[in-house]
């Protein structure tokens, strides 16, 4: 087990990492979460040793990790996969760490074969791509067959094969009573990885529970409503049904409605006591993404802006007599619809539908944090 108790990390004047206390417990694959820059690398080399603590302390195992004997064979990590000597073989390089941690030779040939690299284990790494560098690092942590294992965005750059052999590869190593801890920004991945979250913003704790939990928190389920488009009469009387039952009425882009509040039996029973067709009534969960997204909008350092410089792009050319669409009208650009409520689903009831969630209260002497 991977405990963490106060940490704080400060990099001069900036703080990296603020009282962050957590447990990552074995048999589950611990999901560890957080935008760009909010301190996940440098919580991980803290609990490797990399990195000391500014105050407070984690451990492993109930010991720090510069206290572990013979660490390697109790803790595989995945860090930087490109910690590798360009000029030694896969082999080579797995072999280097097998002999200083004194495993066994055919360990090696082991996990080359675990992960798929066996039949390019002679070539040289700066040869590799992205993805076979990935399964190279993962080699190494899974070297001295350790009981903790920590992964560092594992998935980037493997193509879909990859990916599901490395969740897959994750299951496995929590079910056999290991601690996994994994981080990454795929979303999608870590709902189907997953079993427990753990997500910081600006070096902070944001969340410590399970996925399903946190997805519960974190948004809210709503039921999508259409009726027919040809008679606005009918969308309107059954806004007014709705909300007089007590439910909570928002506006799709595309003319549907969102409604909180109501299960969809007594949505049916609404709309026939008031006697409106319905061309659709489904319910919507909300997505790991969208709850993340809510909690973190907040902690959010580099965010993406509109390009103030897209009109200084050359005018498009119209075409000259005798190349094709001379003498047709131009066309208009296309012009998408901006969805009204955002990306995430309508908060809970009881909450202003117009005002973004509420932000943890955040430490007036805490600089933002740089990962």
């Amino acid at each position: 087990m991977i405990e963490a108790v106060g940490l704080t990390k400060r990099y001069g004047a900036k703080t990296a990492v603020y009282n962050l206390s957590f447990q990552v417990r074995p048999g589950v694959v611990t999901g560890f979460l957080g935008p760009n820059g909010s301190g996940k690398s440098t919580t991980m080399r803290m609990i490797l040793g990399l990195d000391q603590p500014t105050a407070g302390h984690v451990t492993i195992g109930g010991h720090p990790f510069r206290q572990l004997p013979n660490a390697p064979r109790q803790v595989g990590a995945l860090l930087d996969a490109k910690a590798v000597h360009g000029g030694r073989s896969a082999r080579s390089h797995l072999l280097s760490l097998a002999q200083l941690a004194g495993i066994p030779a055919q360990r090696v040939d082991e996990v080359l074969g675990v992960v798929g690299l066996q039949d390019v284990a002679k070539r040289r790494s700066n040869g590799f791509s992205l993805g076979m560098g990935q399964r190279l690092g993962i080699a190494a942590a899974l070297l001295g067959d350790p009981q903790v294992l920590l992964f560092d965005e594992p998935v980037n750059g493997l193509d879909p094969e990859g990916i599901l052999w490395v969740r897959n590869l994750m299951k496995k190593l929590a079910s056999e009573g290991r601690t996994v801890f994994v981080s990454s920004h795929l979303m999608s991945e870590m709902a189907l990885t997953a079993d427990h979250l753990i997500v910081i913003g600006r070096g902070q704790l944001l969340a410590d529970m399970s996925v399903t939990d946190f997805i519960s928190a974190n948004s809210a389920d709503f039921a999508r409503v259409r009726t027919p488009a040809t008679e606005p009469g009918q969308r309107e009387k059954l806004t007014a049904a709705l909300m007089e039952a007590g439910g909570q009425v928002m506006s799709e882009p595309d003319g549907a409605l969102r409604v909180t509040g109501l299960p969809l039996p007594r949505i049916s029973d609404l709309a026939h006591d008031a006697d409106v067709r319905l061309w659709e009534l489904s319910p919507h969960q909300a997505s790991l993404e969208e709850a993340y997204m809510r909690l973190t909008q907040g902690a959010v350092d580099y965010r993406s802006t509109d390009d103030k410089l897209a009109h200084l792009q050359p005018p498009v050319q119209q075409p000259h007599p005798g190349q094709p669409g001379y003498g047709m009208p131009p066309q208009p650009p296309v012009v998408q619809d901006v969805p009204q409520q955002g990306w995430y689903a309508p908060p809970p009831p009881g909450q202003n539908p117009y005002t973004s969630p509420q932000q943890q209260p955040q430490p007036s002497d805490t600089p933002k944090d740089a990962r």
